[in-house]
């Protein structure tokens, strides 16, 4: 006993034009056998009961109850821990373009010099932190903060090149090392078994330790931050463990543009001035320890 089925497809003219309509799929000039029909019938039955048995099944594992750590820790007013961590720093320039430079022997000449850090440089952190409980799933974080790292920044010189034709390059490790002091709120879910969700947003004021006069790009003491990011509370049986990943972004211009003033080699103007402003970016990983 022999089975025909038919199909046909329209093969598009272009990519605008491209459908594909399953309610019109016919087999045209194929034959299949019964026993081949059957086994596919019966493949079709089996996935069906994957399918529904697992369906099925999430409410029964939802409602899955476990013994809890640690069960009134949410409901202290205020507790202190530790923050350790790892974070990726980039700076994004705004650069000047084509500049008018002067050279020793008085002449002027145009020069291109580009700025670009061309990685995310990774960096360590280390913290306390204070939290208040401001309801049930409100709290708000205050977490003094130190952010150790290095960014590695490359000038392109456009205009001069090397013999064999290449641009001129400069590099500068602007080493890195801010004092934080972030003040969050954060949203919880509520607490199931033994994690429990959360999404946190806040300001992050930084003050800048490093930076030195021969350098030749220098940034600000001072820049605030905007931060968000989310969480997840592990309740362990003797601690609370807090995983967390947010992203940072710099609200001001961070270059410190008078310090061209205070360069001794004149010959590093050029890329000093090849910039008029930097904004610094950040993505971070905490474990905070409760």
């Amino acid at each position: 006993m022999v089975a025909k089925i038919h199909l046909f497809f329209q093969i598009p003219t272009n990519d605008d034009d491209f459908f594909y309509n399953l309610d019109k799929i016919k087999i045209k000039r194929h034959t299949i056998t019964s026993d081949k029909i059957r086994l596919l019938c019966m493949m079709k039955r089996i996935v069906s009961t994957i399918v529904i048995s697992l369906v099925l099944a999430m409410p029964t594992m939802a409602q899955t109850r476990k013994v809890q750590n640690k069960p009134y820790i949410d409901l202290r007013p205020f507790h202190f821990g530790v923050i350790v961590g790892a974070h990726l720093q980039d700076l994004e320039f705004q650069n000047v373009g084509p500049q008018m430079i002067t050279m020793e022997d008085g002449t002027s000449a145009e020069k291109l010099v580009v700025l670009d850090q061309d990685r995310w440089d990774p960096g360590f952190t280390v913290g306390v932190l204070g939290e208040f409980r401001l309801s049930t799933h409100f709290q708000l974080r205050i977490a003094p903060t130190m952010y150790f790292g290095n960014r590695h920044l490359t000038f392109h010189n456009l205009t001069d090149t090397k013999e064999n034709g290449e641009p001129i390059h400069q590099n500068q490790d602007l080493k890195t090392a801010y004092f934080s002091t972030a003040c969050d709120l954060i949203f919880a879910a509520p607490r199931y078994n033994n994690h429990r969700p959360y999404i946190m947003a806040g300001v992050n004021p930084m003050l800048n330790l490093s930076g030195k006069d021969d350098d030749y790009i220098r940034l600000k003491r001072f820049e605030p931050f905007v931060e968000v990011g989310a969480g997840c509370d592990f309740y362990l049986p003797y601690f609370k463990l807090r995983p967390e990943i947010k992203f940072l972004y710099g609200l001001t211009n961070n270059l410190d543009t008078d310090h061209a003033k205070r360069l001794r080699d004149q010959n590093m103007l050029m890329y000093t001035n090849s910039v008029k402003e930097s904004h610094s970016k950040m993505f971070v990983v905490s474990f905070y320890f409760e």
